[in-house]
């Protein structure tokens, strides 16, 4: 090992040799590899406090293969919103189970879509983390792999003289710490988020499936209800029927269009699939990036310093995914309308519901600084104004049809002028069309009798 001492700040790295295998048996995956092993051969105080929190979480994240666990960042974003989880009292649940049936008949008056197979899960806070956790990883996935990729370089720029070929070698075991930490980030805001949510479909996205990944749950989540109409001058028992008609609304049209899900995540995908790791940036943040901070990785991970500027073509992806969830919402903010229209105080949950979601909570905003993506339909009174004249124009059953595929739903240009879009719903069939028929008649005409 070279002589020359490390710099200020940076530990003494004691044994090479124990340094190096160490952190061998962190890549074999040994099952009886300790975190403060390698921390000992660095010549890092194991005994001071903030390294024994460190340990303790990583310990935790890789379990015994030396692989990032799924089950740690599951059951961190558990622990987190159990803080101040608190399960339905049975008063609570009957009305809520009460209004979910009101829900399920008024909705049925106003939509043409299938009901729901079984009633909406009322779900405590922890309920909420537990299920929904697997939906934001998967929306995670690519920024979890660039991330911690950019981070190990950095750790790698910083390591004194002689220790380059180790890192380097070692790479690939930093890049599973830092995608742990950022697994575990993730599951703290997630945790948190479970305190802002009022239902499954309350951030716009099917987070609880039943049965299958087509089959969308309805969930509510009774704590956080009670913890909003606390909040509005409207009675109890209106403000948990406006609610459960959002939540099975939202759960239905999901359960009615089964290519809904996988549009949504395929535009979060391409959004996702543009981000990459400023290399200048890194050097940048690696001049005044302090190693031996236990908590400059958690808070350099938190706070999207790394994510770059978004690109064209991720900008024409959150565009095309801002569309589809305004119509979602602008959809489920009509039809709603329609079905609590003799709630007395059914236009104040709406605008309270609006100005809601058009701002977010403290926990959404921590994941949009986290992942690099927003989740707020941006045009929601202009979606649910254009669902509203198409309802007018053409009736419930032609307005829920349009679901049915893609290519048939108002473009973000429609929002601005819904009789246009009408029209073209109202224009007579085209010459292909005509000739399209004509042979269809044509070939029935050739069938022999039956």
């Amino acid at each position: 090992m070279s002589d020359q001492r490390p710099p200020d700040g940076f530990p003494d790295f004691g044994n090479e040799d124990e340094l190096r295998a160490a952190f061998q048996r962190f890549l074999s995956g040994d099952e009886g590899f300790d975190p403060a092993e390698f921390m000992k051969a660095a010549g890092i105080d194991v005994n001071s406090e903030e390294i024994k929190a460190l340990m303790a979480q990583l310990g935790n994240a890789f379990g015994a293969t030396g692989t990032p666990s799924p089950l740690a960042a599951r059951d961190h974003a558990v622990s987190v919103a159990q803080q101040n989880s608190l399960p339905p009292d049975p008063a609570t649940a009957a009305a809520l189970t009460s209004a979910a049936n009101v829900a399920t008949l008024w909705l049925g008056e106003v939509v043409d879509i299938a009901e729901l197979g079984e009633p909406p899960l009322l779900a405590t806070r922890a309920d909420w983390a537990r299920k929904t956790l697997p939906v934001w990883e998967a929306i995670s996935e690519p920024v979890a792999l660039a991330i911690p990729r950019a981070v190990g370089h950095m750790l790698k720029g910083q390591a004194p003289e002689g220790l380059e070929g180790i890192l380097g070698d070692a790479n690939g075991a930093m890049e599973k710490v830092g995608r742990a930490l950022f697994h575990l980030q993730l599951a703290q805001v997630v945790g948190k988020l479970s305190e802002e949510v009022l239902s499954g479909g309350d951030i716009g996205i099917p987070l609880v499936h039943g049965t299958s990944e087509y089959d969308v749950k309805a969930v509510l989540v009774a704590q956080n209800i009670r913890a909003f109409g606390g909040g509005l001058d409207t009675p109890v028992e209106e403000t948990d029927i406006f609610l459960a008609v959002r939540e099975i609304a939202h759960a239905r049209l999901f359960r009615h269009a089964r290519w809904l899900r996988l549009g949504i995540m395929s535009a979060i995908r391409d959004f996702a699939s543009g981000i990459t790791i400023d290399t200048d940036r890194i050097v940048e943040l690696a001049e005044r990036f302090d190693p031996t901070d236990t908590n400059a990785m958690r808070d350099l991970v938190a706070s999207g310093a790394l994510l770059p500027e978004r690109t064209e073509e991720q900008k024409r992806a959150l565009e095309r995914l801002e569309t589809l969830l305004a119509l979602i919402e602008g959809w489920v903010d009509h039809v709603t309308s329609q079905a609590t229209a003799r709630l007395p105080k059914s236009g104040a949950l709406q605008e309270a519901i609006r100005r809601r979601r058009a701002t977010g909570g403290p926990a959404e905003h921590a994941f949009s600084t986290l992942v690099g993506l927003e989740l707020r339909p941006r045009r929601l009174r202009e979606a649910s104004a254009l669902w509203a004249s198409i309802t007018e124009a053409l009736g419930a059953s032609t307005r829920d049809a349009l679901w049915e595929h893609p290519d048939q739903l108002p473009a973000s240009a429609d929002f601005d002028d819904p009789q246009g879009f009408i029209k073209r719903q109202l224009a007579p069939a085209g010459p292909g069309d005509d000739m399209d028929q004509a042979l269809r008649d044509l070939l029935d005409e050739e069938q022999p009798p039956a």
